[in-house]
């Protein structure tokens, strides 16, 4: 039985109702902290409408939790480049 806020078509896939907001939002890529902040402030949003899954808005929490590490691991660990602003943290030598 489908929930209130998603439609079974005839292949007995479920659909929700209303496209995830959050995807739209992350398509364009995630490159500040305030695209990050209004990506997962979208997704909670998404997650309570039913737009989003809940095992896919778990992938994307930890895959943000990862992003944000890596974030502190590069300005804890990272070197300065001469000619460059940011901070790049080598993974390999």
């Amino acid at each position: 039985m489908p929930k209130d806020n998603e439609k079974k078509p005839k292949d007995g896939k479920r659909v929700p109702l209303r496209q995830a907001e959050s995807r739209k939002i992350a398509s364009d890529g995630i490159k500040t902290s305030r695209d990050f902040a209004k990506v997962m402030s979208t997704l909670m949003g998404d997650l309570l409408s039913g737009a989003v899954e809940p095992r896919v808005a778990n992938a994307v929490c930890n895959a943000g939790g990862k992003l944000l590490r890596m974030v502190e691991l590069q300005h804890k660990y990272g070197k300065r480049p001469a000619e460059e602003e940011e901070r790049v943290l080598a993974l390999v030598s």
